[in-house]
């Protein structure tokens, strides 16, 4: 009874406060895209299968099994649009160093990276819409927002498509300072959107005591079907076991800070999607570092990449 109360609550984080995490999230986005090259997405043409796979894995299979589980276990409206949200985002910020420690294939992660963002300008939107509209509950909280995917469109072009483009066009003119930029920025953006994270969540500390034990095991069993939904297609398809590696992780480590971002911008900090997202951004570091350390202790014999 008492989980049903999160359909009608919303999380307090003001306008000031919104739009500092909106400036943090595209200097994340600018500090990762200063080490991308254009030779990245040449390797998109180089190694097709895995870049097609990687980015079905994450745009309609995780899409996909996030709504069977919804159907499953029919959690309350406000979670699984969260849980929707989450599955429509592009691979998450940390996603190119776990790979990297787990032993993956760096540049298939680079480039899946990029891709993702790029493509997620129109996907996030269009998935959210989609899978959110075939469930009843969802469908009458999308109704009830009078969402616009093209609104929608908008704000993800500025948060992620035009610091990536701006962050690979520093790059292809001055790569040196490119490179000299992205090791700092990349961190310390990343940390102050980690903090900036915490300190909603503090904020709404009350509301986070009382429903955590609801939401946490959902994010678990989520994040173990992502990881395993990536992990099953690639090994589907063939592919070396470092590309095996990179494509799991990708689809385990979603950009939940995009998902609370939108949130709070679309749907006035709905309580059930805020917690989620807030929640899958902490747990998919926990899950990512354990599965890096695993993987990272098993060598992968010398093998041709496919």
């Amino acid at each position: 009874m008492t989980e049903t109360l999160l359909d009608n609550v919303s999380l307090n984080f003001d306008a000031q406060a919104q739009w500092v995490l909106n400036v943090s999230l595209s200097l994340v986005m600018f500090g990762i895209a200063l080490e991308i090259s254009v030779q990245d997405f040449k390797t998109l043409f180089q190694t097709p299968k895995a870049i097609f796979t990687g980015l079905l894995s994450q745009f309609v299979l995780l899409p996909l099994v996030t709504f069977l589980l919804i159907l499953c276990i029919e959690p309350v409206a406000s979670i699984a649009l969260g849980m929707i949200m989450v599955a429509a985002c592009p691979g998450g910020n940390v996603s190119n160093f776990i790979s990297h420690i787990a032993g993956g294939n760096t540049a298939l992660s680079v480039s899946l990276t990029a891709a993702a963002t790029l493509l997620a300008v129109v996907m996030t939107p269009l998935n959210l819409q989609f899978w959110g509209g075939l469930y009843g509950p969802t469908q009458n909280i999308l109704k009830e927002v009078a969402l616009s995917p093209w609104q929608m469109v908008g704000l993800v072009s500025l948060l992620l498509g035009l610091p990536l483009v701006l962050g690979i066009w520093l790059n292809h003119i001055k790569p040196v300072l490119a490179k000299k930029m992205g090791k700092v920025l990349k961190t310390v953006s990343l940390i102050f959107f980690i903090l900036l994270v915490f300190l909603a969540l503090y904020n709404n500390r009350a509301v986070f005591y009382d429903y955590i034990m609801y939401v946490f095991w959902i994010v678990v069993l989520h994040n173990v079907l992502a990881f395993l939904t990536g992990f099953s297609f690639a090994k589907l398809m063939g592919l070396s076991e470092k590309n095996v590696r990179s494509i799991t992780i990708e689809t385990g480590i979603q950009n939940s800070g995009l998902g609370l971002l939108l949130i709070f911008s679309f749907f006035d900090g709905l309580g059930g999607m805020a917690l989620l997202a807030a929640f899958w951004g902490i747990w998919h570091l926990v899950s990512g570092l354990l599965l890096a350390a695993f993987w990272g202790y098993k060598p992968i014999k010398t093998e041709k990449l496919t």
